[in-house]
């Protein structure tokens, strides 16, 4: 099944995508960019507060691929108790050498996540040399959040193809960029483990807005019911006996 992420920008709105039933919250700060980070006595606040009712993810920042940097801030956050580390590999620095240093970090049990941009035109090999180095994911988001969704960056065929290759990985797959309501049958065909949103399910649909409770359950509801519609089984009138029960599951 395919899980919502919700983006959430301090522990009120934690607290509020964890009672309108987001899958993973994730922690970010919108204001400080596209992954812009929350300082780290605020991510320990948020995670003591969620008590382990969710997984939590976090940014660390929009940096560039500077090794040491990188590294210091996965690790910082890290050291918060989230159980994910997000990580966008953004065009300036050395992005292999970065993946290169963060393994020692992966060993220590951290999971990383890596962020990729449809609007940079990423390489699909990407996954399986995340692989090698440790990471547990590998998402597709958008850099520049004015050019419209994920879906109107990047065709439904490559999105297709990054999901198959991260998924042929053995790493959780995410979409995310400013997904909308109606971007959600689309890509749930494609079999994503998770999409992320946060400007559809704000205020004025305005990323750096309040998180409106009631847009987490819609956004939810739709993600949840479109998977449902999707499978087909045996008790239903018209299919034919000797047919398999079900479709598998969205995963």
């Amino acid at each position: 099944m395919t899980r919502v992420l919700v983006s959430v920008q301090n522990l009120r709105e934690a607290q509020v995508a964890l009672k309108a039933g987001a899958d993973i919250i994730d922690l970010k700060s919108p204001e400080r960019g596209s992954l812009g980070a929350l300082p780290t006595r605020e991510l320990r606040g948020i995670v003591a507060s969620l008590e382990r009712r969710r997984p939590i993810s976090a940014t660390v920042g929009d940096l560039p691929m500077e090794p040491r940097a990188v590294t210091a801030a996965a690790a910082a956050t890290f050291d918060t108790g989230v159980d994910y580390v997000k990580i966008g590999f953004f065009p300036d620095g050395d992005p292999w050498a970065t993946v290169r240093a963060l393994a020692p970090l992966a060993e220590r049990g951290c999971r990383l996540v890596a962020v990729l941009f449809g609007d940079l035109n990423p390489d699909l090999g990407w996954p399986a040399r995340l692989a090698e180095a440790g990471f547990v994911g590998c998402m597709l988001d958008t850099m520049d959040k004015t050019h419209g969704s994920l879906t109107q960056v990047r065709a439904v065929d490559f999105l297709r193809r990054f999901v198959a290759e991260v998924q042929r990985s053995d790493l959780l797959c995410g979409l995310a960029g400013s997904l909308t309501l109606g971007d959600i049958p689309a890509l749930l065909e494609l079999h994503p483990d998770y999409l992320g949103f946060r400007g559809a399910l704000c205020r004025g649909h305005k990323r750096t807005h309040s998180l409106d409770g009631n847009l987490v359950r819609r956004i939810g509801s739709a993600v949840r019911g479109a998977a449902v519609n999707t499978r087909t089984c045996l008790d239903e009138p018209q299919i034919e006996a000797g047919k398999e029960r079900c479709e598998p599951e969205l995963q």
